[in-house]
């Protein structure tokens, strides 16, 4: 399929820390990045025209048990990707959950939960566009703001733009 006849997904990604800073992850049960960690989160409703902060809030309550209120959620970047992996492009929203978690959630159908330092992600099963990219601009941009753009190429690589960068020294 060409890629201008994929299918165009929006979600959002959640990212949750607990006392100590460490970053809880998903071991993904399903596709897309079925046995890798990531940040728990989901698609929004289109048909009901969820907005990203009600599809952060809903995922959160789904997946994590978590009810938060709006100023809960700090938007830390907005990622599009082109032709991810051949099959959609994406656009994601990136959410930091500002309240910290005292324990790991219960596995959930799309998968089990993990806390990892920062340092532990290098040694784990990562998303290849979130090792590479998404990871090294959230951390710059944990309490600023970003947007990128990815576009695939045929051959597997990924052309990386940064369209927007406030990261948290350029806030103080």
């Amino acid at each position: 399929m060409p890629m201008s006849g994929l299918p165009y997904k929006i979600g959002t990604l959640l990212y949750a820390f607990n006392q100590v800073d460490e970053v809880l992850l998903m071991r993904r049960a399903q596709s897309p990045n079925l046995g890798l960690w990531s940040p728990p989160g989901g698609k929004l409703d289109q048909p009901r025209g969820e907005s990203p902060h009600a599809c952060a809030q809903r995922e959160a309550a789904e997946e994590l048990g978590l009810r938060l209120q709006l100023d809960e959620l700090h938007l830390a970047g907005i990622v599009s990707e082109h032709g991810y992996e051949g099959q959609s492009h994406w656009l994601m929203f990136l959410f930091e959950i500002q309240p910290r978690l005292a324990r790991l959630p219960p596995a959930h159908r799309e998968g089990d939960f993990g806390f990892f330092t920062r340092e532990a992600l290098a040694g784990i099963p990562l998303p290849q566009t979130d090792r590479d990219q998404i990871w090294p601009l959230f951390w710059r941009h944990r309490h600023g703001f970003f947007v990128a753009h990815c576009d695939a190429e045929g051959n597997g690589e990924y052309q990386w733009t940064i369209l927007q960068s406030q990261d948290f020294e350029s806030t103080k």
